[in-house]
């Protein structure tokens, strides 16, 4: 498969798609509760979504 082919890939998309949403999660997340806790699990909901798009975008760009 080319470079083009591959980059152009819907598996791709889907799954940047998914790390938007799992961002979003995190980001609602936070509007839940005030406390400690709610804040840090949106933290962690949050930086898992950036790391699953930040793998899609680099794997694309390879």
């Amino acid at each position: 498969m080319n470079k083009s082919a591959s980059a152009n890939d819907t598996r791709n998309y889907v799954i940047l798609t998914i790390g938007i949403l799992i961002g979003l999660v995190g980001v609602y997340f936070r509007f839940i509760g005030d406390s400690f806790f709610y804040t840090s699990v949106s933290n962690v909901i949050l930086i898992v979504g950036i790391i699953v798009c930040l793998r899609m975008v680099f794997a694309i760009l390879k």
